[in-house]
């Protein structure tokens, strides 16, 4: 146990994040909100206390500030193993690792967020813009600084969804946990951490910036893959017309469709594996852009 007992809960608090320093910033959002909410509900609990005794009292059960430190960075470990993609073996040869990537959810969980991305770059973009409009529209009338607040409040709450989103699909490890807002704050303490947080304004940007980036996902993930898929259907829809089993007209210049139709399927093949690394790779990308956008550094 610390030698040093904190006497009071934002000195424990601080003490917790420092012993989190270089850990990961969504697991110290988290570990900060969950000591907080327990230590403040203590506290509420228990009114004839000082917050001197009962941090004393509670160091032994909930654990000082170091302890809590450790088990929550024993639980991270656990956590980024499940969201890590499968680990190449030693042994594994680079065809085999190119092939791999039809097996890895990472890719699908890409995917499907690359082709959901389009719906909600549009929705996140017109709740920004139409927010800020009207707020803007509305300041000349008492009911627009309050529009304002809880718009802004809007766009806070909407990048924990997000967050959620990237983690699940993406594998990006994102907090789950909102900053604690003790029931003793005034709403002017919690208007003036609103506004002056960076989470909001830079949560804010990203959700402009999701349109045109929503934009080049899904039609990147769809001309990648039909492109693909096309190349591949093109030699067998050839071969099923000479067969008798399907009426196509399919020219291929001056090229001899029953010598070219091996390379094009193969070819296809390739690409179409292509096409899901060039998918996963974005899928990663756009995670770390996430969370430098929606977490930033420490925490603060």
């Amino acid at each position: 146990m610390n030698a040093y007992t904190p006497k009071t809960i934002a000195q424990y608090l601080d003490m917790l994040k420092d012993a989190l320093k270089g850990a990961d910033a969504a697991l110290v959002q988290d570990a900060l909100y969950d000591a907080e909410e327990y230590l403040r509900s203590e506290l509420a609990a228990n009114p004839a206390v000082s917050e001197a005794e009962l941090l004393a009292q509670i160091a032994g059960s909930y654990g000082d500030p170091e302890e809590v430190a450790d088990i929550y960075r024993n639980t991270e470990v656990t956590v980024q193993k499940a969201l890590a993609a499968p680990k190449k073996t030693e042994s594994s040869s680079p065809v085999k690792g190119f092939f791999a990537v039809a097996v890895d959810p990472h890719t699908y969980g890409a995917l499907f967020y690359m082709l959901l991305s389009l719906a909600t770059g549009v929705f996140y973009f017109t709740w920004a813009t139409t927010g800020l409009s009207m707020s803007a529209g509305l300041m000349i009338l008492i009911i627009g600084i309050p529009f304002f607040i809880l718009f802004m409040a809007s766009v806070y709450a909407i990048s924990l969804v997000e967050g959620r989103l990237v983690e699940t699909l993406l594998g990006e490890r994102m907090p789950r946990r909102p900053l604690y807002q003790a029931k003793d704050r005034t709403w002017m303490d919690r208007i003036k951490a609103l506004f002056t947080d960076a989470r909001t304004w830079l949560s804010l940007m990203y959700m402009v910036l999701m349109l045109p980036l929503g934009g080049v996902y899904f039609s990147l993930s769809v001309t990648l893959l039909t492109f693909s898929i096309g190349i591949i259907a093109a030699p067998l829809l050839w071969w099923m017309s000479e067969s008798g089993w399907l009426h196509f007209n399919i020219s291929m210049g001056n090229v001899d469709p029953a010598l070219a139709s091996p390379f094009l399927f193969i070819g296809g093949i390739l690409l179409f594996f292509a096409s899901l690394h060039v998918i996963r790779f974005i899928g990663r990308w756009h995670g770390r852009f996430a969370k430098h956008m929606l977490v930033p550094s420490g925490s603060d």
